[in-house]
């Protein structure tokens, strides 16, 4: 009992109602529940039929007039409290909601919460929709991740029915997850060293003393550099595309499409290369090659492919076009705001370069995002306050979506180490699915042979009958397990 139960006893010629919550069994004087007559409790006492009475309880006996209700009995001991004193109190150890959604059931409102309890219950109630909001964050990043591991699951079942299967099955898992085997890795190291090198062969091919020979060709080396990268990139993609358990799905993919498109400028290239001198469009041709070497840069995404924070970087992206979106809204509308300001206490002054609106815009877009380049800036009192009222409110607009982003990427970037982990584990043990055996009348029958065994040592058996009653329980075990042992040849 809590608070007033131990105060409260109904008078002698007071009727009473017998209240049984989850096993819990209490008697109530009716003046006490009809202080609160809007109560589940108060109302139940102004029915006049067992169906009524039914639609208020869970059951009802007429013979000992009791009402039973399937609910915490618990945090029932609060509800009498507060029936006996009028102040309810929250029960801590249940949840805040919980609590919420009891109360709502027996008729109470949480204005009735007394000032002790009332600041830390309305402090819980404030705190979970931040934990809500994590928790909800959690279990999209873990359906994702349990969705990835599906589907490859799925597509390794894809092969069983092909021609090949059993290769091609091999040769796509050591393609697409590395943490497999050792040769697995070696494959994936290869192709990231690979990528590299080609990346670092391009940044040395604009560097103007390697450009060209003496004789006026191109560098030998990083010519066979390049070649060498692009066989390699050719010959991954004709492998993966080989082994794909679903051409149209493989195609599908943002990994395989950035691969198809680092080499297209290699053999476009090539091809423009070989044309005709001659050609009517010959004076294009040069600029044709600047451009398609130029998305050789495209490489540089494969590297996604092998790293973590890259493939979560996409997904943040992915899930956060939200905030992203709000960022850009944010700083659209500042950037247009200071870029007039400015412009209209600037443009007076023949000493400022901020002459016209666009300018100005180039000007308001360096402030907010804080890069300040200085190729323009205010020369005026009013401009420069301006210009400190903009780098403040750049600073204030890009932190707060950008805490957002950088926590969605830190739960994917964890969900993502955690996938790439289970991919690379060890099978488990043969067994190691299976549910253990027990026998459960064979446990039973210790548990009442030991606690049968405590009594008697105690020497809590009361009565004859009692002690008959627990040698008849012996018995009557002994006889059932003989009686299995004879009908089971297995044991």
């Amino acid at each position: 009992m809590v608070f007033g139960e131990f105060f409260h006893s109904p008078g002698q010629d007071e009727e009473l109602v017998h209240l049984n919550v989850g096993g819990f069994r209490q008697t109530v004087g009716q003046s006490t529940l009809l202080r609160f007559p809007h109560t589940r409790l108060g109302r139940l006492l102004a029915c006049h039929s067992e169906e009524a009475i039914l639609e208020l309880c869970d059951d009802y006996s007429v013979a000992e007039r009791e009402y039973y209700f399937d609910r915490n009995p618990s945090l029932f001991r609060y509800v009498l409290n507060f029936y006996y004193t009028g102040k309810l109190h929250v029960m801590e150890e249940l949840c805040v909601f919980s609590f919420c959604q009891e109360i709502e059931y027996w008729g109470i409102n949480e204005l009735f919460i007394d000032s002790c309890c009332s600041n830390r219950y309305q402090e819980r109630k404030e705190d979970n929709p931040h934990k809500d909001w994590d928790q909800k964050s959690n279990d999209v990043s873990t359906d994702s991740s349990f969705e990835e591991s599906s589907v490859f699951e799925k597509e390794l079942e894809k092969f069983d029915g092909m021609r090949l299967g059993s290769l091609r099955k091999k040769i796509w898992i050591h393609m697409e997850n590395p943490a497999s085997c050792l040769s697995a890795k070696l494959i994936a190291v290869s192709s990231l060293s690979v990528v590299l090198a080609s990346i670092v062969a391009m940044c040395v091919h604009s560097m103007a003393e390697f450009q060209k020979t003496e004789d006026g060709v191109e560098n030998p080396v990083l010519e066979a550099v390049e070649i060498t990268c692009i066989v390699w990139f050719t010959g991954e993609l004709a492998i993966r595309l080989a082994a794909a358990p679903c051409q149209k799905k493989f195609w599908k993919s943002p990994l395989n499409i950035i691969d198809f498109v680092s080499i297209i400028p290699f053999y476009a290239t090539l091809a423009v290369d070989t044309q005709d001198e001659e050609s009517e469009d010959i004076e294009n041709v040069g600029k044709v090659v600047q451009i398609l070497r130029l998305m050789r840069i495209f490489r540089i995404l494969k590297l996604a492919r092998h790293s973590v924070g890259l493939r979560s970087l996409g997904a943040t992206l992915r899930h956060s076009y939200h905030e992203v979106g709000l960022l850009l809204l944010f700083l659209s509308v500042g950037i247009s705001i200071f870029s007039v300001l400015v412009y209209s206490v600037e443009k007076d002054d023949a000493g400022s370069g901020l002459t016209s609106i666009p300018i100005c815009w180039w000007w308001a877009t360096i402030s907010m995002t804080t890069v300040g380049y200085g190729d323009t800036h205010p020369v005026t009192l009013a401009g420069k306050l301006l210009g400190s009222t903009c780098i403040i409110c750049g600073i204030l607009v890009v932190a707060l979506p950008i805490t957002i982003i950088f926590n969605k990427f830190s739960k994917y970037y964890q969900k993502q180490k955690d996938v790439d982990g289970d991919a690379g584990g060890e099978e488990p043990a043969p067994g190691a699915g299976q549910l253990p055996y027990f026998n459960i009348r064979d446990l039973y029958a210790q548990r009442v042979h030991s606690f049968l065994s405590s009594l008697s040592s105690a020497g809590i058996v009361a009565s004859e009958q009692d002690s008959t009653d627990a040698s008849s329980i012996e018995e009557a075990e002994d006889a059932y397990d003989t009686a299995s042992l004879e009908n089971d040849p297995a044991k």
